[in-house]
Order: structure tokens, then C-alpha cells, then sequence
């Protein structure tokens, strides 16, 4: 038997032989390099772009603009309004101890971010697939707005930890605390405690008591769902909830708490001016930067906006809206109310202003229809016609241009009171042609329109754009006595430094038309809402009312324009595409929203920024009738009454339904 292999002991090599102990060395060290690799893209890409300290944006460069009513309502702000910004020892104790107890209880003694929180909020995140849940401490929530986006992405919120450490080891606790509040966004424009405190309880930060720290520290998780002046009972619910949370971290006990809830007041509501005021708004913020020089002062304009007026506009077109059958196909509305001044007292520009900003009543182009005849008419007038002078409504048979009566009606001879009161267009159309296109021209630039006829004989009949707020600010020419009339709205500008940067004064009128004129207008667009006229649904018992129909060509468009003593208001109903409505006239949903709104605000007071106009109209207790022995001037004879009107100009297309 030959001799046994000596055993092997364990550890020992075996000389020229290899083992598997150095491939696992080196898959080691590959792992290990791996790994820091992939910690050193990680890191790169997550400190890539990462902003320094110094480099923190400002909250708001713009400076802020408040819109004002006549009263001093509050109905818009636009940029951010932004107060002083204060120390830790001028913020109320109980303001910092609300804020902690409800954002972030443990600030004072956590490293900046809460890596428990923030591992209990990722696995709520993931069990539900979307993010329901945030883990931020107030300095996440100061390096997110002092350097990154809102976005919600694991990177984003990886570095809001990694800048809130470097914060944390960089700054003291109070001066991040200080930082948070001073910036931070409160709702309704307002950025940083101080702002907020002005602009909902109309006093400085330092001054808050108990509830109103609670009610604003309630505001920061979302500022326009508790706000209490759009939603007061949220932030009263909102507010108990931070009292309550106080309580459990010490701050104070459950009786101050329960007096503090029981004794607190919201705020009073913003909007006492309506819900379409933004409209409004949007129109005068256009105009700020024509009234003052640059500023990066923050502003506040008070206009001519009269609440009373808007609530009851907003209110009479949802209610005539809600009566029109759905098959008449009318989707939008406009309205604007002038003092005989030119003072823009109400405006609805649409029916949802969160669904369009488009403005109908300012921007809004369309033809005016028959309620551009007044002033063929009042050129008439200025050259030797009378309301009763007689002229022709017969059919025009001649020439190109074939103009006919509303639903085709026939007449024979008429005055031109009884023409403009049954909107004639045949017979307008043969006035224009007798007085001339230049003279007509001239009375509608004199009578503030800026969007000027053409030379042709359809612009009697309203074939031109005009939009509403120039076509009502023209009827307030009429109801001013014939003076220039403008419209405007800003009243004045202060600075947040007090500094009066505009005032308005009320500037010399010139008398642009002859007040024997005007009277006689006024009476014949008074005959237009006694019955047997077009406009006799828009008529107020014991009011006296002058006024215009217009529809266009396919009921595109359907307007009516009046004035009482005091108001003028124009109404037009129509479609953004325009698109035809069904069989629907001026005289009808238009006359019938002017009437409401107009019969609920006949007592309306001119506010004190208006100049008395004691010419305005006929005074209230005379009637058609007076009106008409007072002409006195005698019917003239109608030389364009014949044929062969058409020489030196000639008309285009035109609606044929045009009353």
C-alpha cells in the first residue's frame, strides 16, 4: 500500500496553487467604488445648480396696486403688498407661539429638517402614488422659497434639506424664524406677518392680540381657502384648530383658548362690490401707468366705482339671464353705468370673469345698430329739422342700396320723432342722405364716439364697430345737456409713503351741442319707451327715461342705451363667436335688464365727487307731451325725401333687422 497524502491544515497555502480569497477582494473594492461613484453622481446632480446663500431672490420687485370703490372698498390687488420687515422682539409671543404650534413645534430644537417626518411622509406618499402629505420645516419651507420652486420632485426636496442645513448651521433659530415670517405669503397680495397684519385687521404686527395671531398663523397652510374675508367661516374653523393646537403645546391653557374663540371677530368681508368687479379692475389698471411716474412704491388708486350700483347690476343680469329659454342662444352680456359726467359708476364686462377675462364692455367691437340713430338724427337737428319735420319710410326702390324696415313694415310719410321712435331705417336712411355723411361724422366726434363712421349710408344704420363703454359714454353726452363728456375712473393715487401722486380735477366742459337740440333729442328718445315704440319695455313709472334700441343684421347683437336725471346706463346681449341669437331684440332682454336694474336704483344719489348737472334732461315731472309744445321751432320740409339720394357716397351691406 503506498503512502497517504499528508492532511492539508486549514489556513495553510499550497505552494504555486491559487485561492478565491483575492477575487472577492476585488469584487469588494468594485462595490465599494460603485457605490461612491454613485454617491458622487447623486451628490452632483442633486448639488448641481445649487444656489449659494447670498444668492436668495427678493419676494416681489413689483410694487403692489389696490383698487378702491368710491367708498374706499377694497375690490382688487395686483402684485404683492409687502410690509416692514420686523426683529424677533417686535413680533407678539403669541404670534411665534401660534405659528410653531401649528407649523413646526419642535424648531427650536430640530437641525433643520425632521428626518422622521420626512421618512413617515414618504411612505405616505408612496402608498398612495402621489404626494398627499409633506414633512417641511419652517427652514425647508424658507430655503424652498428663498432659492427653489414649488415643484414637487425628490430632488427639489432633497435640496431644500440640504440648504436647510446650511441654513441652520449658518444662522440662529431667530433669525430664521424672522426670515419665515417676514416673507412669507399670507393670501390676498400679502407677503410677510407685517403686510398681513395691515391688510386684514388694519393694524402693525406688533399690535396683533391673541386671535388675530391665530387667525393669521391658521392662513399659512392654504391662504385663500381660510381667508377670512372670502371665507370667514373656514378661518373661524381654522382658527379654533390653532388655539386648540396652543393648548397641547403648552403655549397657553384651554380657557384662554375658549375665551380667545369665543370673544374673536373676523375681519370684515371683502367684495362688498360684486363678484364681476375685476373686470372693473382690469380696465383701470391698464390706465395707472398714464396718471403717475415709475415707482417702486407700492399704490393704492380709488376710483369712481359705486358698490350699490355693481351689487345690483351683478344681481339683475343673473336674474334675467335665468329667465331667457336656453333655445334663444344668448351666452354673454355687457353693461356700463355712467354719471352724466362720465363717471364709470358700474361694469360687467362678461358673465364669469374666472372664465374669461375678456372685457365686452371696453374691448368688445360690434355693430351698434340703431343706437347710433340719435345722432343722425341730432345732426338733423343742427341743421334746420325739427321732431317734426316729416320725411319719407316709404321702400327705397332706387340705387344699390335697399334698406328695409324692421320685419319689412310699410309707411308712408312720418315725423322724424315717430321714424327714430319706431327706428325706421328706410327713413334714417334718406335723413343721412339729405343732411350729408360729414355732418354726421362731425356729431359723433363731437360727441365722444372713437371709433368714427364711415362716409357710407349703412353707418345710419349702424354698420360700424363701436364697443359699449364709448356707445353709453356718447349717450352721456345727451344726458349732460349736450357738454363734452369723457369717460373716466381713477379718482386718486397715493403711494405706501402717503405721497398724493394724482388727483383728479374735474376739467372745463365745452358745450359741444346747443341745448334747444339736445332738449328736442331727449324728448324724441323719450318717445322710443312710450308704448308703440321700440324701447317701451325699458319705460319706469314716474322716471323719465330717453333711451335707443339696436339689433343687427341676424340678431348678432342686441342693444339698449337710456338715461334717467341721475344715470346712464348701456346693456348689450350677444355671442363672443358671434354667432346668431334667436329672433332676440334690443327691445327685448336688453330693454328688460336696463328696466330692472334701473327701476331698483331710480333713487340712486350722485355720489359727492360729481358736479351738479342741472341741464341734464327735461325735468322729472314733465311729459312727452310737454316736450312736444315746446318745439317750437316748425316742421321744415323734407328735401330728402325723393329720389336720387345716393349721389356723392354710397352704402354697404346692412342689417336689415336693425331696430
Amino acid at each position: 500500500m503506498g503512502a497517504k497524502k499528508p492532511k492539508r491544515k486549514a489556513g495553510k497555502k499550497t505552494p504555486g496553487k491559487k485561492t478565491g480569497r483575492r477575487p472577492k477582494r476585488k469584487a469588494l473594492r468594485l462595490k465599494i467604488l460603485t457605490a461612491a461613484a454613485a454617491l458622487a453622481a447623486a451628490g452632483s446632480y442633486l448639488f448641481h445648480g445649487l444656489p449659494s446663500l447670498d444668492d436668495a431672490h427678493p419676494i416681489n420687485t413689483r410694487p403692489s396696486v389696490t383698487i378702491l370703490a368710491a367708498d374706499g372698498t377694497p375690490i382688487a390687488r395686483f402684485g404683492g403688498l409687502q410690509g416692514r420687515l420686523l426683529s424677533i422682539h417686535e413680533v407678539p409671543p403669541a404670534l411665534v407661539g401660534a405659528v410653531l404650534s401649528v407649523e413646526n413645534r419642535d424648531f427650536y430644537s430640530d437641525y433643520g429638517i425632521e428626518p422622521l417626518a420626512i421618512l413617515r411622509a414618504m411612505l405616505v406618499n408612496l402608498r398612495h402614488g402621489r404626494w398627499v402629505e409633506g414633512a417641511s420645516t419652517i427652514t425647508q419651507q424658507l430655503a424652498k422659497n428663498l432659492f427653489l420652486t414649488p415643484n414637487k420632485t425628490l430632488r427639489r426636496k432633497a435640496q431644500e434639506a440640504i440648504i436647510a442645513l446650511e441654513l441652520t448651521h449658518k444662522y440662529s433659530k431667530d433669525q430664521i424664524l424672522m426670515a419665515y415670517l417676514n416673507r412669507v405669503y399670507f393670501g390676498n397680495g400679502a407677503y410677510g406677518v407685517d403686510a398681513a397684519a395691515e391688510m386684514y385687521f388694519n393694524r402693525p404686527a406688533p399690535a396683533l392680540d391673541l386671535f388675530q395671531s391665530a387667525m393669521l398663523a391658521g392662513l399659512l397652510r392654504a391662504p385663500e381657502y381660510y381667508s377670512p374675508q372670502i371665507h370667514p367661516e373656514r378661518a373661524m374653523a381654522r382658527t379654533r384648530t390653532v388655539l386648540r393646537e396652543m393648548v397641547a403645546a403648552g403655549y397657553i391653557d384651554r380657557k384662554t383658548a375658549d375665551e380667545t374663540y369665543k370673544n374673536g371677530r373676523p375681519p370684515a368681508r371683502l367684495a362688498a362690490a360684486g363678484d364681476l368687479n375685476r373686470y372693473f379692475a382690469d380696465w383701470v389698471l391698464s390706465q395707472i401707468d398714464g396718471f403717475t411716474a415709475a415707482t417702486t412704491n407700492d399704490l393704492t388708486v380709488q376710483t369712481t366705482l359705486d358698490p350699490q350700483l355693481q351689487l345690483m347690476a351683478e344681481a339683475q343680469e343673473k336674474r334675467v339671464f335665468a329667465a331667457i329659454p336656453r333655445d334663444r342662444n344668448v351666452t354673454q352680456a355687457a353693461l356700463v353705468t355712467e354719471a352724466p359726467d362720465g363717471a364709470v359708476l358700474a361694469m360687467i364686462g362678461g358673465r364669469d370673469y374666472a372664465k374669461s377675462q375678456y372685457n365686452r364692455a371696453t374691448q368688445g367691437l360690434r355693430q351698434p345698430g340703431s343706437t347710433i340713430k340719435p345722432f343722425v338724427y341730432l345732426a338733423a337737428l343742427e341743421n334746420g329739422y325739427t321732431p317734426a319735420s316729416t320725411i319719407s319710410a316709404a321702400a327705397i326702390e332706387s340705387g344699390d342700396y335697399h334698406p328695409k324696415n324692421y320685419d319689412h313694415e310699410k309707411f308712408g310719410t312720418v315725423t322724424l320723432a315717430e321714424a327714430l321712435q319706431k327706428s325706421l331705417n328706410t327713413a334714417t336712411v334718406r335723413l343721412l342722405r339729405a343732411v350729408g355723411a360729414e355732418k354726421f361724422i362731425d356729431v359723433a366726434r363731437r360727441a365722444g364716439f372713437t371709433h368714427l363712421p364711415k362716409p357710407e349710408l349703412s353707418s345710419a344704420l349702424g354698420a360700424d364697430n363701436v364697443d359699449l363703454l364709448e356707445l353709453t359714454n356718447a349717450y352721456a353726452t345727451l344726458a349732460a345737456g349736450g357738454k363734452e363728456t369723457w369717460p373716466y375712473a381713477v379718482l386718486s393715487i397715493r403711494d405706501s409713503a402717503g405721497n398724493l401722486l394724482y388727483q383728479r380735477q374735474p376739467p372745463e366742459r365745452a358745450q359741444v351741442f346747443s341745448l334747444d337740440n339736445i332738449a328736442a333729442l331727449d324728448g324724441m328718445l323719450q318717445g322710443v319707451v312710450q308704448p308703440g315704440g321700440t324701447g317701451a319695455a325699458a319705460a319706469l313709472p314716474g322716471v323719465v327715461v330717453a333711451g335707443k334700441t339696436g339689433t343687427t343684421q341676424d340678431f348678432r347683437d342686441a342693444w339698449f342705451v337710456g338715461f334717467t336725471p341721475a344715470l346712464v346706463t348701456g346693456v348689450w346681449m350677444g355671442n363672443d363667436d358671434d354667432g346668431p341669437m334667436r329672433a332676440v331684440t334690443g327691445g327685448m332682454y336688453p330693454a328688460a335688464l336696463w328696466h330692472d336694474y334701473m327701476g331698483a336704483v331710480s333713487g340712486f344719489s350722485l355720489p359727492q365727487f360729481h358736479p351738479a348737472v342741472a341741464q341734464s334732461l327735461v325735468p322729472p315731472d314733465s311729459s312727452f307731451a310737454d316736450m312736444l309744445n315746446r318745439w317750437s321751432s316748425g316742421a321744415g320740409d323734407d328735401d330728402g325725401a325723393g329720389g336720387g339720394f345716393l349721389g356723392g357716397f354710397t352704402g354697404s351691406e346692412t342689417p336689415v333687422y336693425n331696430r
